[in-house]
């Protein structure tokens, strides 16, 4: 673990302060190779947390695309794989991968056509070892598609797998398929929406509520190169995809899209991303979208990531929340956030962040557990890189258009593209979120509950708290302000018995005196700290 440390002077005397934890989690390459492999994404078994399916987007020297099949089934702690899918033809695969498992453990991979063009699928019935053909789901000029698979036991259409995707001809509309069998065929082509105004609609994702019913969301653009979204657009279905409700202007932003992101002239959007809580605890049902935007509250006047809900299944939507917690206007970029919402209920999000320097890219985690209310961010890469547009991938300054995230066994997998070797790999960390941001101090079982006074105190901008339970159980810790109003809750979750300690971050903050308080079982104790900046 490296710290970054500062010496400042207070009125009270000299104090080390620990600004900030950095290169917690180990960092991994997926598939260690000499390929680009960019745009990736990663999806767990719905029944089986220990099992992995990833994918990029692969290209060679020689300009050949295909979808990288890497595959974990001990929860991420080994990979194997390949950077090419073998479904016949081979000259019908051009990268945009979509992995998927279903119910059945029966992998899926949709992409985009080489020779022909079109929207294509492949399955494996043996974890990715070997591929059926290639099934021509659309043929034509069709941008990269977004599949889920219904994972919720209560559904009618349980097992069912969804794809949607933009169709290149007027007006760019959304469109869908699913597969009822695995993959083995899919249905005939349905088009979702029409547009907003003269708008275009680019970038769907889809997420599966708990009974079933699918959400999608997209970009909804400008008709004008750069193509700016300035809205979000959303539609659902209740009958397994055959009819929607579409709502084309559902979410108020203004994107980001470009092909000269400075300072590197790389290529970026604001495709929106989505999850659905199907925890069956107090937000079962609530629907999550995030998208980057610019220029617009909450956002500051360069990329913020901003988070939106819904508690009514996309009737209404919440005001936007600006996700990422470094200083508003600072000039720094994030963008290309992936979401998802943990067995627990934890919402976490993904995404590129430039904020420790002006030339190169961290990947943040940020993690919220009171329904997207607070957030806390977590530098998850050990090592920063250079965005650069990558020779062979098409299009000015693409470096690939997202990042991935899921969860399962108690862990976040995040996977990211770096040429922090030379080459775009696949990079992936696994995150424990049950303890994430806490730290179990030694293995005794302490004789009783306590709150320790935070250290440093004053402080700036963070200090550390910690606390011991000596009987497992649900444990909070809170922070507010003088007026007893939350700032925010560093601990909510079920805990083992033991000692803990965990970092509080009040960049954001004014300086003044703040109040912390613990709760767990029944025990009860609060202190006083202060800020000093």
């Amino acid at each position: 673990m490296k710290l970054m440390k500062k010496y400042i002077l207070i009125a009270s005397g000299l104090f080390l302060i620990c600004l900030s934890v950095y290169a917690q989690y180990t960092n991994t390459r997926i598939y260690p190779s000499a390929v680009n492999q960019i745009e990736p994404f990663i999806v767990r078994h719905p029944l089986n947390q220990k099992i992995l399916f990833a994918s990029a987007y692969t290209i060679t020297s020689v300009g050949f695309r295909s979808e990288g099949i890497y595959v974990s089934t001990n929860g991420g702690n080994s990979w194997r794989g390949n950077d090419t899918c073998t479904g016949s033809n081979i000259g019908s695969h051009g990268g945009d991968p979509g992995p998927i498992i279903d119910k059945n453990g029966r992998f899926i991979i949709t992409h985009q056509g080489g020779l022909p063009t079109g929207m294509f699928s492949n399955y494996s019935t043996d974890q990715g070892l070997s591929w059926s053909n290639n099934y021509p789901i659309l043929t034509g000029d069709n941008d990269k598609g977004s599949p889920q698979t219904d994972d919720a036991p209560a559904s009618p259409y349980y097992g069912n797998t969804y794809l949607a995707w933009t169709r290149f001809s007027p007006p760019f509309p959304i469109v869908f398929s699913y597969t009822s069998n695995g993959g083995t065929n899919w249905s005939s082509v349905i088009q979702i929406n029409n547009a907003y105004n003269t708008n275009r609609s680019y970038g769907p994702a889809i997420g599966i509520g708990p009974n079933g019913t699918i959400y999608t969301v997209w970009a909804s653009s400008s008709p004008n190169s750069p193509f700016t979204e300035d809205r979000v657009g959303f539609a659902k279905s209740s009958n397994g995809g055959l009819n929607w409700s579409v709502s084309e202007g559902a979410i108020d932003c203004n994107g980001i899209r470009t092909t000269q992101l400075p300072p590197w002239t790389i290529r970026a959007n604001s495709f929106p991303v989505i999850d659905i809580d199907k925890t069956g605890g107090s937000r079962n049902g609530w629907i999550y979208v995030v998208v980057t935007d610019k220029s617009i509250a909450p956002a500051g006047n360069d990329p913020d990531i901003v988070f939106h809900r819904s508690t009514d299944q996309g009737s209404t939507w919440s005001a936007g929340v600006r996700v990422n917690q470094d200083a508003i206007n600072n000039g720094r970029n994030q963008f290309f956030p992936s979401i998802r919402v943990d067995e627990n209920g934890g919402i976490n999000i993904a995404y590129f962040d430039s904020r420790n320097s002006v030339d190169s890219v961290d990947v943040y985690l940020s993690r919220s557990i009171d329904g997207g209310i607070s957030w806390s961010d977590f530098r998850v890469t050990a090592q920063r890189f250079r965005p650069q547009a990558v020779s062979g991938a098409g299009g000015a300054g693409n470096m690939g258009d997202n990042i991935g995230l899921t969860s399962g066994n108690g862990n976040l997998y995040p996977v990211w593209m770096s040429n922090q070797t030379g080459v775009f790999q696949t990079w992936t960390a696994i995150i424990n979120y049950l303890t994430i941001g806490i730290q179990q101090i030694g293995s005794e079982v302490p004789g009783d509950y306590g709150l320790k006074q935070n250290y440093p105190n004053p402080f700036n901008p963070i200090t550390k708290i910690e606390f011991s339970i000596p009987y497992p159980g649900n444990t909070r810790l809170s922070v507010y302000d003088i007026t007893g109003k939350l700032i925010r809750n560093l601990v909510e979750q079920e805990l083992h018995a033991g000692t803990y300690s965990t970092n509080w971050d009040a960049s954001e903050l004014p300086s003044g005196i703040y109040l912390y308080r613990i709760q767990s079982g029944n025990f009860y104790e609060s202190k006083k700290m202060i800020l000093v900046k």
